[in-house]
């Protein structure tokens, strides 16, 4: 048994006794963050819940703050999923559990975290995963949140969730394109409207998208039916993704980002965007970034009627980042130890560390900072990195954190995804803090 197995061996130990005091709660309000990974994890806990015919309550929030902590003082009995570790304050609570995967405080409640045995919960296994591991149930779940948590390639717990899904029969692995809509748009959208990766001439152009599928062989339709990326056979997949390859060359492009592992949901409908594990985090995201954090809940537990305004929400989501970069894009600064999107009055918080992600590049080696206005009157910072940066010892949660506290404001996260909440008059102070703070790395 090596280091990694040993340390996921006492993961899973532990996790057998959270799960005997989670069950132990009478009628527990379960607490998750609004974010992909929150929802996944709160869908992971009220399934299990479910599934024993055991009372519960759930809400998802934004964020666990000095107003929240007040407000779930009354609570007898609290659940907190992909929120609790980081603020010391849950301590004067009742009875708290806490399933987590954030850099911890010093916390004196029953808790389980990745931390907690030596592992960065910032890569190798997010919320969703380590509720998962508690319960013992849907694999599905934890792929998809660590997904929308950016965590992959999947590795360590992530990995040990994977295989583990594979033979439960709920995630199937395989090596192929990356765009976006693999099971569910008709092929011209699904290469027009794919920006990750970014393909010059085809991205954003439908017409380009038709023309280029007629001068490779490959009908859009079959019998008046709009074909799926998943629908061509092998011979016409390695046409499009030759043919996409050349033009990424020919533009200087990262081509590496065009194949890698993928992860498609049996248990879900093949046409649905749950089938692909990134899209149904995609569509998570967007549930939880537009206030609707019970409905993306609903869908992941198989309501249909949910799912119906989870996709129209994803739409919603999909047009504002879509702006968003372009914005980010027109308005990209160098500000020395950083890259800077000014977002204000321009990008929803709730897509700013989007679009961070978006805007950042392989070759890049400082990170991409966002800001925007927030709805509590004050300014949503947002940052994100890459792994280069991972390996020279970038802590974007540690510096975000102290930058915050110099302002009066909160701030943390993981090594290349971070945020912080500041005062609306303290920006420029703080983005002065932040290249104090890089440097010292």
């Amino acid at each position: 048994m090596n280091g990694v197995e040993e340390k996921i061996q006492k993961m899973l130990e532990h996790a057998e006794e959270m799960r005997r005091v989670a069950f132990s709660f009478e009628t527990p309000l379960i607490v998750s963050h609004y974010d992909c990974d929150g929802i996944s994890a709160r869908a992971v806990v009220e399934y299990a819940f479910r599934r024993e015919w055991k009372k519960y309550r759930a809400v998802s929030i934004k964020k666990l703050d000095e107003k929240a902590i007040e407000k779930l003082r009354k609570e007898k009995e609290i659940i907190f999923v992909d929120l609790g570790s980081g603020n010391e304050r849950v301590n004067e609570l009742k009875d708290v559990l806490i399933i987590d995967h954030h850099q911890p405080a010093r916390i004196e409640k029953p808790q389980i975290n990745p931390w907690m045995f030596g592992m960065d919960g910032g890569s190798e296994v997010s919320s969703s995963g380590v509720a998962s591991i508690v319960f013992g149930v849907r694999r599905d779940l934890a792929i998809v949140g660590a997904l929308g948590d950016m965590q992959y390639p999947l590795e360590s717990v992530n990995r040990y969730i994977l295989e583990d899904g594979k033979k439960r029969g709920e995630v199937e692995e395989e090596h192929d394109i990356t765009l976006y809509g693999r099971h569910s748009r008709p092929l011209h959208a699904f290469l027009a409207y794919s920006d990750e990766p970014y393909i010059p001439t085809i991205s954003y152009n439908e017409e380009n998208a038709i023309k280029l599928l007629d001068e490779i062989g490959i009908e859009a339709k079959e019998e008046e039916r709009w074909r799926t990326y998943s629908d061509l056979d092998q011979s016409e997949k390695k046409r499009l993704v030759s043919a996409l390859a050349g033009i990424m060359l020919e533009y200087d492009k990262d081509v590496g980002e065009l194949v890698g592992e993928v992860y498609s949901l049996p248990n879900y409908e093949k046409e649905s965007i749950m089938r692909d594990a990134h899209e149904f985090s995609t569509m998570l995201n967007a549930c939880g970034r537009h206030r609707e954090p019970d409905v993306g809940v609903e869908a992941a537990l198989g309501d249909k009627t949910a799912y119906k305004e989870a996709e129209e929400l994803l739409r919603t989501h999909k047009n504002a980042i879509r702006e968003g970069i372009i914005f980010a894009r027109s308005n990209f600064v160098d500000a020395g130890v950083f890259y800077l999107v000014d977002g204000r009055g321009k990008i929803y918080e709730g897509i700013i560390g989007i679009v961070c992600g978006m805007v950042m590049r392989v070759g890049y080696e400082k990170p991409v900072l966002g800001i925007s206005e927030s709805e509590e009157g004050g300014i949503k910072v947002s940052s994100r990195g890459n792994r280069k940066m991972l390996e020279n010892g970038l802590n974007l949660g540690g510096v975000m954190r102290e930058a915050a506290e110099r302002v009066g404001g909160m701030g943390g996260g993981h090594h290349l995804a971070a945020g912080a909440e500041i005062p609306k008059g303290s920006v420029n102070e703080f983005l002065v803090a932040v290249g104090e703070e890089l440097k010292k790395l």
